[in-house]
């Protein structure tokens, strides 16, 4: 009898009868693979029952799960506390961002705190681990490593040892010889992800999947690996700079958004307490185009420094190059700066960054991105003290944005004196602070740079 096979689109996990080489359903290319078919279930009088399911109330009380502590702080922020029991966890990042060396860092760590920890490579042999060890100082830790990818063997071990953590580096290149298909496959990527959790479940093991990214970012084999793991965790940063980020997009114990700040030295990745010192250290005297944004990132207030460049376009259409945060943003902003402020951008080259590194996702960086681009284009500097920070609408007000207090509190811890937010929110009372809101955004470049 003839193989009827299913074709998945890894992006957004439609079934298709036939390849082809777009997905209907979500418009990627080059994304839908073959999969092997499910076996038969019997049904009707002679297919064998299930189990009845225990059920439970909402209101039963239950102790929050107990948690490890790894020592590294930033690691256990993201992670919402520490590292929960039989939990899985997916790293994914960049090539050689830094994701083996804060695992083994942190291996060794949980290791030094009495966990039975494996750390299993399907990319390296067992040598190369342990120079990157030596490198690091980690040598003398008692993480056991391995080198394998064959799953039916990784798991034999795993019920035998019963550990406490694993790590395993990475789930692209496990294989499993129930799915009859090649080593990072679709097919093959879902069964070792599901065997692994399950196996995490059941033992009490924590299990960390290591996963590589496709050149969107985004880790790479099909979403419902995503779906399947506890938390979810990328690993961020430019290769020219030594900041790297932690964050966490999903976690089913802990606050997502969550992020933990790394910065690489010769000796691996060490952690910073205080990122809006380190974002902002090598910020010089202000300059047009320069504006310090006060954003929240999960639970934490952090400042960053927002960079802008306007100049004549030598071309026929004026480029736009973000880096940082929205390139679609940013078209909206400088739609409404034209629409609403009859301040046109037309026949000028934009180019935003975002210093140190880092991404920004929140709509509170609205208003940096208009200062910024406006302080840019009149070539005139924002006072040095100053932070920007709302949302701007399409009509052109100031809506207010979240945790506006904890945000004047830290910009007023590192030096600043002066902030410019919207109206309406709820600012407390933060000493030695001056604080100017705006309700829309024509007043904002009115009374900033006297225009508009």
């Amino acid at each position: 009898m003839a193989k009827n096979s299913t074709f998945v689109c890894a992006s957004c996990g439609a079934s298709f009868s036939k390849w082809s080489g777009r997905c209907e359903a979500c418009g990627e290319w080059n994304s839908i693979h073959e999969e092997a078919p499910l076996s038969p279930t019997p049904t009707g009088l002679g297919a064998a029952k299930g189990r009845r399911l225990a059920l439970t109330t909402l209101d039963r009380q239950e102790a929050p799960p107990p948690r490890n502590s790894s020592g590294i702080a930033e690691f256990d922020r993201v992670l919402g506390g520490g590292l929960v029991e039989a939990s899985a966890i997916l790293v994914g990042g960049d090539p050689g961002i830094g994701k083996s060396t804060l695992l083994l860092q942190a291996a060794a760590s949980f290791a030094r705190s009495g966990l039975k920890t494996y750390y299993i490579s399907g990319e390296e042999a067992a040598a190369q681990i342990r120079m990157r060890a030596t490198r690091l100082g980690l040598q003398d830790s008692a993480v056991q490593l391995a080198s394998e990818t064959s799953l039916r063997d990784i798991l034999t071990t795993l019920d035998a040892d019963r550990p406490d953590l694993v790590i395993i580096d990475s789930i692209q290149t496990m294989w499993s010889d129930r799915v009859d298909s090649a080593p990072g496959s679709v097919s093959q990527v879902r069964a070792a992800a599901h065997e692994l959790t399950a196996f995490a479940k059941r033992s009490g093991c924590a299990v960390i999947l290591v996963g590589h990214v496709t050149k969107e970012g985004q880790i790479a084999g099909p979403r419902v690996v995503e779906h399947m793991v506890d938390t979810v965790l990328y690993f961020e940063g430019e290769r020219g700079h030594q900041f790297r980020i932690l964050r966490a997009v999903k976690n089913r114990f802990g606050p997502a958004d969550e992020i933990g700040v790394f910065e690489m030295t010769g000796a691996g990745l060490s952690e910073v307490g205080n990122p809006s010192a380190l974002f902002l250290g090598e910020r010089g005297k202000p300059s047009p185009g320069s504006v310090v944004f006060a954003g929240i990132e999960g639970t934490r207030p952090v400042l960053v420094e927002v960079q802008a460049l306007v100049s004549p376009t030598p071309h026929s259409q004026a480029r736009r190059s973000v880096v940082g945060w929205d390139g679609g943003r940013l078209a909206m902003i400088l739609a409404v700066l034209e629409s609403r402020c009859g301040i046109p951008f037309a026949g000028l080259d934009v180019y935003l960054n975002v210093a140190g590194g880092m991404k920004i996702s929140e709509p509170a960086a609205d208003l940096a991105v208009a200062a910024a681009l406006l302080s840019a284009r009149e070539d005139a500097a924002l006072p040095p003290e100053t932070v920007v920070f709302g949302e701007i609408s399409l009509s052109g007000a100031l809506r207010p944005v979240s945790q506006t207090e904890n945000r004047l509190k830290e910009a007023r811890k590192l030096g600043f004196s002066c902030a410019i937010a919207p109206e309406g929110g709820k600012p407390g009372r933060v000493a030695d602070l001056k604080l100017t809101q705006m309700g829309d955004l024509t007043g904002f470049v009115g009374e900033t740079f006297g225009a508009g």
